[in-house]
């Protein structure tokens, strides 16, 4: 790994982007023409102290999952990512519609905007791509995990920790809703082999699951009224919307409620409590 070109390379990204581009004020006395070494690291989840190592061309080889991170938070391209990869020696992860996905920078620049609603990038599969602040506080931030596991469709019928998000009552609507929208996703993608793998380890796990499946109904889950379950506010009654992206292997998710309503006074309240009350892993979707 060239520790000088890679630390070069990340300046050279942070230096190019405004604070209004993802959604941070730009503040008073701000002498660099683009975001703050802290301010890169908070977008990528990463410790100040650490990021600041990499750009100073310090530090040990940065793991993909860092890499990822990184290329999210400075809104790189394709091209722009693999060339990351490359400068740290490691392997370009594939173009797939799973979790190393680049989050398409439409979806990316509209979530960037929505600062006072939960929003987050999902794939198709409901992969959390990336969340606003809001987001993981309503839902909790994704697992840090890959392959199948790392779908809230997959952990919906093998895990029964991921149903802790809606109350019970509930749970028959998503497990339907959340078939027929993966019926829709297979159709669209023509024998994928990521999602065959996917479907048949659901069949052999998920009695449920393959009962569902047996039934063919298809549909895109494109909105949907849904209770959630928050640790401190009780359950929040709140209308979750979806935008897709052109080619339909992304999706920009948002929670809302009507004006006056109990659930718009608990989104209030969850701005301020924010995240200090969800534990990472534990109660966790992505729509």
């Amino acid at each position: 790994m060239n520790h000088s070109e890679f630390a070069a390379y990340l300046k050279s990204r942070r230096d190019r982007i405004r604070p209004a581009d993802v959604g941070l004020p730009a503040g008073p006395r701000r002498r660099v023409p683009g975001l703050r070494r802290e301010e890169v690291a908070q977008l990528a989840g990463l410790s100040a102290d650490y990021y600041t190592e990499l750009e100073r061309g310090r530090g040990a080889q940065p793991s993909a999952q860092v890499l990822t991170a990184l290329a999210r938070a400075l809104r790189l391209n394709g091209d722009e990512r693999d060339h990351l990869f490359h400068l740290a020696d490691r392997p370009v992860p594939p173009a797939t519609h799973g979790p190393a996905a680049q989050v398409q920078p439409g979806l990316l620049g509209l979530l960037d905007r929505l600062t006072t609603t939960p929003a987050q990038v999902i794939t198709d599969l409901h992969q959390t791509l990336v969340q606003n602040e809001l987001a993981a506080a309503l839902v909790g931030r994704p697992p840090a995990v890959r392959g199948p596991a790392a779908s809230l469709v997959y952990r919906w019928f093998t895990d029964p920790v991921a149903r802790g998000i809606y109350p019970p009552e509930d749970h028959p609507h998503h497990s339907r809703v959340f078939v027929a929208d993966l019926q829709a996703v297979a159709a669209r993608r023509g024998g994928d082999l990521e999602v065959r793998r996917m479907v048949a380890a659901l069949r052999r796990r998920s009695e449920e699951f393959a009962a569902l499946w047996d039934t063919h109904d298809v549909a895109l889950r494109r909105t949907d009224h849904k209770r959630i379950v928050h640790p401190s506010l009780g359950v929040i009654e709140l209308d979750c919307h979806s935008l897709f992206s052109e080619d339909g292997h992304q999706r920009l998710l948002w929670f809302s409620a009507p004006p006056g309503t109990e659930g718009a006074a608990q989104l209030e309240l969850l701005s301020v409590i924010g995240t200090q009350d969800m534990t990472a892993g534990e109660h966790s979707a992505s729509g």
